[in-house]
């Protein structure tokens, strides 16, 4: 048993070795570096891919070997989640990082690059990237050129495909790490000189906002912490990518008030087909937990907000809304709405939403148009 244990080692040094090298090995590395037959090479690289040591990374295609790689030598990717939801011929890109400081450097280079970036937003390691689709030239290089940048963003069906542009670091984010991340399909890579040229392909999902309000009362409870139930129960349902949860202050001179006056709404990737059934599953939670019979939901489809309904979202952080202009405000901008009175707040919730927390935690900042 000591003597396979010690030949186990010996192989699977030799494979680390091969992989951190060139990034894959074949069956005649084995073995010419072992110095052993072929059949024997091949028999612990079969029995290292049984244990889970090693993974295969390419098939044998005619004369062209099947390359393998161990995995413990293989980098980790930074790259988490990268998804994409579309609104019209807009769409919003979302890249979650493990590392802030990763996410600080693609935001900071996509925004120089410009291209059909049109805004580049990043909350902790999530990197919100909203864009038109479209091609447009962009310059990539060395410093002081932008190392990344996004030339392009196209539908194709019921996907939609990123066109990356990189160098150094990033090229090699796009070239071994992006494929690896959830919520993307396919990356098919092109290599020119010292430039990679990639394109990324993901689903086109729909962005739903869920604004939530009054579901606490004097006795206990917190509207933030049911919206973050909330998003953490719908995450858990086949499809849907959690995106994000805000807080907004409305009108803090409102005698309903339980307290301070705040709402909620989260964000979410859904595939269109699971609408109804997210809604539903959404409504039937909140009526279980709410702790006031007065809480309300909204459901809005896309992430532009036109400036007449961000009106109505700043009318109720500085005056007072009835539930008849907020029924009609809803039926003009596309939002379902549930529930009692809270329904006027969560309401004002989706009309702020995409806006920074600096301006949705002051009650009193003044509001940008819609977008």
């Amino acid at each position: 048993m000591r003597g396979v244990i010690r030949k186990r080692r010996e192989f699977l040094k030799l494979m680390r070795a091969c992989t951190v090298d060139r990034g894959y090995f074949t069956v005649t590395d084995i073995q010419k570096q072992a110095g052993v037959p072929r059949s024997t090479a091949q028999d612990w690289i079969n029995r290292l891919l049984d244990e889970g040591c090693v993974v295969l990374k390419e098939r044998k295609l005619g004369r062209n070997p099947a390359k393998y790689a161990a995995i413990s030598a293989l980098p980790s990717s930074a790259c988490r989640r990268i998804f994409t939801t579309v609104d019209g011929d807009r769409v919003e890109i979302y890249h979650e990082c493990m590392s802030n400081a990763c996410a600080a450097f693609c935001a900071y280079h996509h925004s120089r690059a410009g291209g059909v970036l049109e805004d580049v937003m990043r909350d902790g390691p999530l990197l919100r990237e909203r864009a038109h689709l479209g091609q447009s030239r962009i310059e990539i290089g060395l410093h002081p050129a932008s190392a990344v940048g996004v030339a392009g963003v196209e539908r194709e069906g019921n996907d939609i495909i990123q066109h990356i542009r990189c160098i150094g670091g990033p090229a090699y984010s796009l070239t071994d790490m992006m494929a690896k991340a959830e919520g993307v399909c396919d990356v098919k890579i092109q290599k020119s000189g010292g430039l990679v040229e990639g394109s990324v392909r993901t689903r086109a999902l729909v962005h739903l906002v869920i604004g939530l309000d009054d579901t606490d009362s004097r006795e206990g409870g917190a509207t933030f912490a049911m919206a973050l139930a909330l998003l953490q129960h719908l995450e858990t349902l086949k499809g849907v990518l959690p995106i994000s949860h805000h807080i907004v202050m409305l009108n803090t001179a409102i005698p309903e008030k339980t307290t301070g006056n705040s709402c909620s709404y989260i964000e979410i990737a859904i595939p269109p087909e699971r609408y109804e059934d997210v809604r539903n599953r959404a409504l039937v939670f909140i009526q279980d937990e709410s702790l006031s019979p007065e809480w309300g939901m909204a459901f809005r489809r896309g992430f532009s907000i036109p400036g007449i309904f961000r009106t109505f979202g700043s009318k109720a952080r500085s005056g007072v809304v009835d539930e008849k202009e907020a029924e009609s405000v809803a039926a003009e901008n596309g939002v379902e709405l549930f529930g009692g009175r809270g329904r006027i707040g969560a309401l004002a919730a989706i009309a702020l939403s995409g806006l920074p927390h600096e301006i949705l935690l002051r009650p009193f900042a003044p509001i940008p148009p819609g977008s």
